[in-house]
């Protein structure tokens, strides 16, 4: 009898055991270790997950709503895991709707770099003469050769950014400072920047973009030149398809897009001294200072207090805002109209957004 009785205790805690990890390693219980999805390409079809399931603050999800209608936001996503949990859209928009990113599209050229350079078509640390050809500006030979490519996705050309900043023309480049020597966001030497991809390509840089991203991870829209401005208009899946690849570090399901771990590293981190919130035209949250568009102040504390220290954004003017945060598995797309701020780019309504996301994640 004590042999029966002690085989069926084994049995019995054997079993209770094995429910037990059982229940560990269910997605529903731990949503952080669910696959990360990826919807398929060239279709609308794309997974959707509860906020029940998640165990957040279902509660605070209509505040948050009620918050981008009223600050003229169009549209809205929120992924998990690459899943959506929530796709809104306000003030007359859908989810066909085409909306400029504005300098939230500086981060697909900035990806497009680290392509060009992984193809062996550029060096990032070479002179941007190299593929501008020579009198780009008005600077002397001497001082125009020392402006890398590396420069222009750091903001550090140093270039004379008390101008037309857009003007992309060479009688509006001139000389200011050293390059590296200081970080002040001025767009005309991003613009030249796909024009430095299409110099290393001897080629169209949209039908590069298209091949080598676009179509890869089954992205729609287009650049459109405004100006001397090249923005990129898209519906809000289409940043959100771009984010995705971001939060899995250039890696569209088993498509390596972008396989230079170094270059995205690099690209997703401080680049410089001189701007700690800075990347390779990313704005990076959770660094000691920062400085801002339109300014040459320097800021102590978080660009955006109330985000995740590990947020990586794309943030464009009027509130075009691209977030993604590898440590809670979220990509956070907001497009839309000006939300009070009239800022280039990060602005106060970052982190009021930020508030009120935290209501319902957390």
């Amino acid at each position: 009898m004590k042999f029966i009785r002690y085989t069926f205790i084994i049995l019995f805690v054997g079993f209770i055991i094995a429910c037990s990890n059982s229940d560990d390693s269910s997605d529903g219980e731990n949503p952080q270790n669910e696959e990360l999805y990826f919807p398929p390409l060239n279709s609308d079809m794309w997974e959707t997950k509860a906020i029940s399931d998640l165990n957040w603050n279902a509660a605070a999800l209509q505040p948050l709503l009620d918050f981008l209608e009223d600050s003229n936001t169009k549209s809205f996503i929120i992924l998990h895991n690459g899943r959506i949990i929530n796709e809104s859209y306000f003030n007359g928009t859908t989810a066909s709707s085409n909306n400029p990113w504005f300098s939230a599209g500086k981060t697909l050229t900035a990806f497009m770099v680290g392509v060009a350079q992984e193809d062996g078509l550029l060096d990032i640390n070479d002179s941007s003469s190299n593929y501008l050809g020579n009198g780009w500006t008005n600077l002397t030979s001497e001082q125009e050769n020392a402006i890398t490519v590396r420069n222009h996705i750091t903001m550090t050309t140093g270039l004379d950014y008390n101008v037309d900043f857009t003007c992309t023309d060479a009688n509006c480049l001139s000389y200011l400072n050293e390059p590296s020597t200081y970080w002040y966001y001025h767009n005309a030497p991003y613009t030249l920047t796909q024009s430095i991809i299409s110099g290393a390509l001897n080629s169209d840089f949209n039908s590069y973009f298209n091949l080598k991203l676009k179509d890869k991870i089954g992205m729609q829209g287009s650049w459109v030149s405004v100006g001397y401005n090249k923005f990129y208009f898209s519906n809000a899946r289409s940043m959100a398809r771009f984010g995705l690849l971001c939060l899995n570090r250039g890696i569209w399901n088993e498509d390596i897009v972008l396989g230079d771990t170094n270059y995205f590293e690099d690209m997703t981190k401080t680049s410089q001294n001189l701007n700690l919130a800075y990347g390779y035209l990313w704005w990076l949250n959770g660094k000691s200072s920062y400085k801002l568009p339109s300014s040459e102040d320097v800021f102590t504390g978080k660009l955006i207090p109330n985000a995740p220290d590990d947020l990586i954004a794309g943030l464009g003017a009027i509130d075009q805002k691209l977030y993604v945060i590898p440590s809670k598995k979220l990509v956070v797309i907001r497009m839309g109209n000006d939300g009070g701020s009239g800022e280039l780019g990060p602005s106060g309504y970052d982190n009021l957004l930020w508030e009120k996301i935290n209501s319902l994640i957390n």
